[in-house]
């Protein structure tokens, strides 16, 4: 059974890290001290939840939690500092800060230090989240302690409401385009001009219009979706935001 580390100071902790050609230590008192600084803590980089749902959505909300007073979002996880630069690099999560604690020591001064031998993993992270003000756990969301990798509140929405709970999301928006096309342009424009976030997926980059097909029944592009609606394309797009 883990336990809250709710009102307690957090582990002081010097980290490894690579940032270009060299070595940079960065300690724990640097990321925290006089900041709110939400942390979301998970088993391993490039692993399946963490890739396709964890990190995304908190890079997808940092602009949210900035305008709500968070200066900084952790992600933390028992890997060396190579792997969670080359995962951010893949994830193109420029909103999180990457902290790579490759010997479990914040980890285990959390208490979330756990053994995934079974999996070939050693020792890792349990799945948790907490929002640290100048140092000090003020909320923490961990996931049950029970078989497999359970995420039911440690996630970035989870986090949100409790920060901002009378505030409410911009649906999601998914921007079907493909590299040179002037009605993809004016599409993006007009979402830009609404200040509305989009996802873009470029096709022979991203997806083909194969999938494209299957998904709109069209095969032209800009393509967009709002909420889980086809709204069309750029023209019908205009339409929908007047």
């Amino acid at each position: 059974m883990f336990t809250s580390k709710e009102g307690m100071t957090i582990p002081q902790v010097t980290f490894r890290t690579r940032q270009g050609d060299q070595w940079v230590d960065v300690t724990t008192d640097e990321l925290f001290s006089n900041k709110t600084v939400v942390v979301f803590s998970l088993p391993g980089a490039f692993t399946p939840t963490c890739s396709s749902s964890h990190l995304p959505r908190y890079n997808e909300l940092a602009s949210v939690f900035a305008a709500h007073g968070v200066d900084d979002i952790l992600c933390v996880s028992v890997n060396d500092t190579f792997v969670m630069n080359a995962w951010k690099s893949d994830q193109e999560a420029e909103n999180i800060t990457f902290i790579p604690d490759g010997n479990g020591e914040f980890t285990k001064g959390m208490g979330m230090l756990v053994q995934k031998n079974d999996l070939g993993f050693g020792d890792r992270s349990w799945r948790y989240s907490m929002l640290v003000k100048n140092g000090v756990v003020s909320k923490m969301f961990i996931e049950n302690d029970e078989p497999g990798d359970p995420f039911n509140v440690s996630d970035a929405d989870t986090m949100l409401n409790y920060i901002a709970p009378d505030y409410k999301l911009q649906e999601s928006i998914t921007v079907f385009t493909k590299p040179g096309c002037p009605f993809c342009v004016k599409a993006k424009q007009n979402l830009i001009d609404q200040g509305l976030q989009f996802e873009e997926v470029v096709l022979g980059k991203d997806a083909t219009t194969v999938s494209l097909r299957a998904i709109s029944g069209r095969s032209t592009v800009p393509q967009v979706f709002i909420g889980g609606k086809h709204i069309g394309g750029s023209e019908e797009l205009e339409a929908y935001l007047a």
